[in-house]
């Protein structure tokens, strides 16, 4: 390989002797073309390329963090509203027809 890569150029920039092959697209490239990333060596195309797939998954991970907050809260919504609904239907109906104030108190 070092035989090969001492012929070759640079694919960004003709005029420059090559130092580095990236593993992704196959392709040479000099000093300012190559950047070193998760102990590989790799072009700015491909290192984009990568990063772009895990931030994918970062963004789908956190629409479906998204969603289950929603549908906790929406849960937790749905509960308080049932307990309230709960605690209406415990009342004493002479309570809903307005005969529960005149009740004496102190009528035995």
């Amino acid at each position: 390989m070092a035989l090969d890569l001492a012929h070759q150029r640079c694919f960004n920039h003709g005029d420059r002797e090559a130092v580095a092959r990236c593993p992704e697209c196959r392709r040479y490239f000099c000093r300012e073309c190559v950047t070193e990333h998760e102990d590989r060596v790799l072009c700015a195309g491909c290192l984009a390329r990568l990063t772009g797939r895990q931030d994918k998954r970062t963004r789908r991970l956190g629409a479906l963090w998204r969603a289950a907050q929603f549908a906790a809260a929406l849960l937790v919504v749905w509960l308080v509203f049932y307990g309230l609904g709960q605690g209406l239907l415990a009342l004493p109906s002479s309570f809903h027809e307005g005969t529960l104030w005149q009740v004496d108190p102190f009528e035995p």
